[in-house]
């Protein structure tokens, strides 16, 4: 129950971050907001201050904020519609552009509790009762030889564990002495270790430069999905609706609050990216919409754009059920 709990607290925060994107914004330039809601369906909690109502509803998956003039017209001066066309883009853009301020804040957290990764061949930690510490190794000792090869970084040594059989010849520097130990070789669930931990650095600046790194690497491997996804290299197993997130934070939950952080994160800049597509419904296709009216100088029909993005929700709606359908069938019925 806790991690259901801890998960839907996570799924929440960065629809509401999402949403809070939209609402700012919308407010910075004088739109009116009628509603900003967290959750769906039935109203379970709602107030009103000034023109706004601030509720939550009953099914804590998704949001919106409901502005005057977003999918009709209105003679409202404050209404969407009749906003410059870059502010609507800003309003439009800044939901995405929330997500990926979150992801890369929790990124920080997380490289700032954990530690970043220095690649060196120095070994940070030894885990105890694990082959390595059983051999004698101990934190801070240099690697410089595995099987008679001369190790460079920890890649090396990863790489050389991995191709070794029972055990593995290791040469260490401890201060100015090299020592001879003879390390055997554990798998653990498929995988062969020893049982020692790379260096890491707990500064502020390097937890700045991996939190970036870490999302432009997420960035990369969401095109590269993309990519796949076109050219049909893309399994249903591999995609999963909010039962599966819902699944993943809560088996995270249970190792730790830095790994709901690194979910956390994953989630936000899925969520931020996906809705930037120009998919009919998400906001990329809004924003679509408005670049073509800047480039023609001249406003869409606004119920033919309302007509498609109904049909883009309706789509929207049936892929999300087909999908939680087999999340339901991967993860619940097992």
């Amino acid at each position: 129950m806790q991690t259901i709990i801890v998960a839907l607290l996570v799924f929440c925060i960065v629809v509401f971050i999402h949403e809070l994107g939209h609402f700012a914004v919308a407010k910075f330039v004088g739109i009116k907001v009628h509603e900003f809601s967290i959750g769906m369906g039935p109203k379970l909690f709602g107030k009103k201050k000034n023109e706004t109502e601030y509720s939550l509803r009953a099914i804590p998956l998704g949001g919106y904020v409901r502005m005057e003039g977003e999918d009709e017209e209105s003679d409202d001066e404050a209404s969407f519609g009749n906003k410059p066309v870059i502010s609507r883009m800003a309003v439009i853009l800044a939901g995405a552009f929330m997500n990926f301020v979150l992801a890369i804040v929790v990124f920080l957290i997380y490289f700032m509790i954990m530690g970043s990764p220095i690649d060196s061949n120095i070994i940070g930690d030894v885990l105890p009762n694990e082959p390595a510490q059983i051999a004698g190794v101990r934190p801070g000792d240099e690697i410089v030889r595995i099987d008679g090869k001369n190790i460079d970084d920890w890649q090396d040594i990863s790489k050389t564990i991995t191709e070794g059989k029972n055990s593995v010849d290791v040469q260490v520097k401890r201060g100015n002495e090299i020592k001879d130990l003879n390390i055997d070789i554990k798998e653990d669930n498929g995988k062969k270790i020893i049982g020692i931990v790379k260096q890491v650095d707990k500064s502020f600046t390097k937890a700045v430069s991996s939190s970036g790194m870490m999302f432009k690497d997420m960035i990369k491997a969401m095109f590269e999905f993309l990519g796949r996804l076109f050219t049909g290299g893309v399994s249903s197993s591999e995609v999963s609706g909010p039962v599966g997130v819902i699944y993943v934070v809560g088996e995270a939950a249970k190792s730790g609050f830095a790994n709901v952080l690194l979910i956390t994160g994953f989630i936000s800049v899925n969520l931020g990216f996906f809705n930037l597509l120009p998919i009919p419904a998400l906001d990329g296709s809004r924003f679509a919409f408005l670049l073509i009216e800047a480039i023609r100088g001249k406003k869409l029909d606004p119920n033919k754009e309302a007509l498609v993005h109904v049909f883009g929700f309706i789509l929207l709606i049936s892929i999300t059920i087909f999908i939680t359908y087999k999340d339901i069938l991967k993860f619940v019925i097992k």
